[in-house]
C-alpha cells in the first residue's frame, strides 16, 4: 500500500480534529469524504507533512511522516483547497519554476508532457492571471503531477468548475488512478460515484466508513452515496 494510517491524531489545545484513525490506501482513486470540519483537509496536511500528527504514525511510499518528511515529499503531489498560484507568472514559466524545485533532469520534455495530459495546451503561453478557474485547476494539477509522484493528493480539485470543465478534470484523474494511489477530497457525491474505488468517511475526527464504493452501498440497501454520507455524519 502506498499509505498507511494507524491511529493518527491531531489535536488543537482542547480540541481533537482528527481521532485516531486508521486506513490504507493502494492505486487507485480514495475519496476521502466528510462535512466541513471533519478532519479532511487535517489529515491531507499531516500526510504531506505540512503539519505534525499530536499521535500515531503514517508512511507515505513506506517513507515515515515524522522521521523522512523530505522523501515523503518527494513521492507527494498535493493539490490543496487554495490552489496558491504565482499569478504573474506564465503558465510555462510557472511550471519550469516547480520544475526547477524538483530538480528535473530534463524539465523541458516533462513540461510538454503535461501540458498535453492536463490539456494546458490552449493556454500555456498565457500569464497565469488571464487564466478561467477551470484552467488555474488544471495549472495546479500539472504542478502537482509534474514530478510524476506515486502518490497525489487532491482537495477539492473541481471546486467551482463548469460541467464541462468537471468531465475533462475527473477524466484525467481517473486516468492518474490507473497508474498512481489518488486521495480525492470532494463534497460531490456524483463525483466520487465516478471516479472511487474505494471510499473513507470521515465525521467529527473519527472515520465511520471505510471500504469499496460497491460493498458501502451494499451495506445500505443500495442506497446513493449521498444518502449513505448523510447518515453517516448526521449522528
Amino acid at each position: 500500500m502506498s499509505i498507511k494510517v494507524a491511529a493518527l491524531t491531531k489535536v488543537y489545545g482542547q480540541q481533537i480534529a482528527v481521532d485516531n484513525i486508521s486506513f490504507e490506501a493502494g492505486k487507485g482513486v480514495l475519496g476521502f469524504l466528510g462535512p466541513n470540519g471533519a478532519g479532511k483537509s487535517t489529515t491531507m496536511k499531516m500526510l504531506t507533512c505540512f503539519i505534525p500528527p499530536t499521535d500515531g504514525t503514517a508512511t507515505v511510499c513506506g517513507f515515515d511522516i515524522g522521521t523522512h518528511p523530505l522523501d515523503v515529499k518527494r513521492n507527494i503531489g498535493y493539490l490543496p483547497e487554495s490552489n496558491p498560484l504565482y499569478t504573474d507568472m506564465y503558465v510555462k514559466e510557472a511550471l519550469a519554476f516547480v520544475a526547477g524545485i524538483h530538480g528535473l533532469h530534463q524539465p523541458a520534455k516533462r513540461i510538454a508532457e503535461v501540458i498535453e495530459l492536463t490539456g494546458l495546451g490552449p493556454e500555456q503561453h498565457k500569464q497565469i492571471n488571464e487564466l478561467s478557474k477551470g484552467y488555474r485547476q488544471r495549472l495546479g494539477l500539472a504542478q502537482a503531477i509534474l514530478h510524476d509522484p506515486q502518490v497525489l493528493i487532491l482537495d477539492e480539485p473541481t471546486s467551482g468548475l463548469d460541467p464541462n470543465q468537471l468531465i475533462g478534470i475527473r477524466q484525467l484523474i481517473t486516468e492518474l488512478g490507473k497508474k498512481k494511489t489518488v486521495v480525492l477530497s470532494t463534497h460531490i457525491m456524483q463525483e466520487v460515484e465516478a471516479v472511487c474505488n474505494n471510499v473513507v468517511i470521515i465525521n467529527k475526527g473519527n472515520i465511520v466508513a471505510n471500504d469499496t464504493l460497491g460493498a458501502l452501498k451494499q451495506q445500505n440497501n443500495n442506497q446513493s452515496l449521498e444518502e449513505i454520507f448523510i447518515k453517516l455524519t448526521n449522528q
